[in-house]
């Protein structure tokens, strides 16, 4: 058995629990809309969706569903 291995998962789950501990600078996600797959970016504040209703309002569904799954892990939106 790998002792070192285990204390590293040990550690990995602790980190996991402690979600302040991650900050998300920029990623792509493609999210399953209800019509059609939507690519979602973020990049250091900034909000980013190929949706149409984020083209004429800046923020979506999509947008905003990452906002709650990523609360206090991402730096505030850039206005």
């Amino acid at each position: 058995m790998d002792y070192g291995m285990i204390g590293k998962r040990e550690k990995a789950r602790r980190y996991a629990q402690e979600r302040e501990r991650m900050h998300f600078n920029s990623f792509t996600v493609t999210m399953d809309g209800e019509n059609n797959p939507h690519n979602v970016s973020y990049d250091h504040g900034k909000w980013s969706c190929d949706c149409s209703f984020f083209s004429t309002r800046g923020v979506c569904s999509h947008t905003m569903a990452l906002e709650i799954l990523l609360e206090n892990m991402i730096a505030e939106p850039v206005s």
